[in-house]
């Protein structure tokens, strides 16, 4: 924000997404940004759509800027793992509620009076999606036995994303990044991932969500805190106030996936030949592929299935594009799984690694997509216009 005071000053809206809701407030991106030090008069609005929530957000502010509403937005996400919200019992709730508007001893014991011990349980957050049950490892592995993909091969990306995190932090890729933070006497400059493996270490593992499955604590992805922000212009603006342009976003596509209890993380799949479609792309135009990795199996699955004709024919149509996403193009700084997965804020770091890719490597075109709780999917374009 230093770097561009102006485009601060013109701000016309701040989005931010989140999963794991603060319990203190009901729009965490008003609080943030007025935290910020942004006027007051800017709004701010908070999105929940599982793990595409900032998507919401990025795409929300494209569409304003493009109906010409505003020239310059913040979109943001952010998750903390480290607090997650745990409530008391819906009996202890209610009897809280009526304690409030006590005033005696009596009032307050008659408030309470109908408390069991059993009541003083803890409601703590659910794993499983709310329609069908499963956790999101369960339904990987319903996902594995539908479409088919090994043990070894996941522990091989896994392997495969953990040696390109490292090389990506040797080499300085990420620090653009990282903003160090200070929490209390704690000051904080560098993540506490990635975390090297063998191939011998990730075999030995044991599968989590299935006595016979495959996906383990290492070829998943790890829960993490984090946030980050993009800040989203009009191209024209940019120019005049001289703003580095690091990719312009060419378009978007969502989805919801056809089958909840064996698709729930397909949705790469279901929203990426459709963008391309539209734009009149093929797999091979892209030069710079990000994709949110949930486990091994999802990203392996979801890049099957885009590689099959059969599948892609069958889900949108005989003339969308379908082909292989090669593997010295997808997550070359790492993913998910090896830096971590903030929920929220991970589509937000999708997208500035696939500008930074792009603009590193001289390529035209990025894909970033995104799976989500609930059968959801996002996709991005963008362009390098350097």
């Amino acid at each position: 924000m230093q770097r561009c005071p102006r485009a601060i000053d013109d701000l016309g809206l701040v989005t931010m997404g989140t999963v794991l809701h603060e319990v203190n407030t009901t729009n965490v991106s008003r609080e943030a940004m007025l935290k910020a030090g942004l006027s007051s008069r800017i709004p701010a609005y908070t999105v929940a759509m599982a793990g595409i929530s900032p998507n919401v957000g990025v795409s929300n502010i494209c569409d304003m800027i493009l109906l010409g509403r505003i020239k310059v937005g913040l979109a943001g996400g952010t998750d903390n793992f480290s607090d997650v919200p745990i409530r008391l019992s819906q009996p202890v709730r209610r009897s809280a509620m009526k304690l409030r508007n006590q005033s005696s001893i009596a009032g307050y014991l008659n408030a309470v009076k109908s408390l069991r011990l059993k009541d003083l349980a803890l409601d703590i957050p659910k794993s499983a999606d709310y329609t069908t049950k499963l956790t999101m490892g369960q339904s990987c592995e319903a996902m594995v036995e539908r479409f088919g993909v090994s043990r070894l091969a996941s522990d091989e990306y896994t392997l495969k994303g953990q040696h390109n995190a490292m090389q990506a932090i040797e080499q300085g890729y990420l620090a653009e990044q990282i903003v160090p933070i200070t929490v209390g006497d704690n000051h904080i400059s560098q993540d506490q991932t990635p975390r090297m493996s063998s191939l011998a270490q990730l075999s030995a593992l044991k599968p989590v969500f299935a006595e016979n499955g495959i996906i383990t604590a290492g070829n998943s992805s790890k829960f993490s805190d984090g946030a980050g922000a993009v800040l989203l212009a009009d191209v024209d603006y940019a120019k005049q106030h001289q703003l580095e342009i690091q990719a312009l976003i060419v378009d978007y596509e969502w989805s919801g996936v056809d089958d909840l209890n064996h698709e729930m993380l397909l949705g790469p799949a279901m929203t990426i030949p459709a963008l391309l479609k539209r734009q009149q792309l093929q797999f091979s135009d892209i030069d710079v592929w990000e994709i949110h990795e949930a486990f091994a199996a999802q990203i392996l699955i979801n890049r099957t299935c885009m590689a099959d004709a059969e599948f892609v024919q069958s889900r949108f149509g005989a003339d969308y594009p379908f082909g292989d996403i090669p593997m010295d193009r997808l997550n070359l700084w790492g993913g998910s799984m090896s830096l971590g997965n903030p929920f929220a804020a991970t589509g937000i770091r999708l997208l500035q690694t696939a500008a930074q890719r792009l603009k590193q490597q001289g390529g035209r075109y990025a894909i970033v997509s995104t799976c989500a709780g609930g059968g959801l999917g996002a996709a991005y374009l963008l362009e390098n216009i350097d």
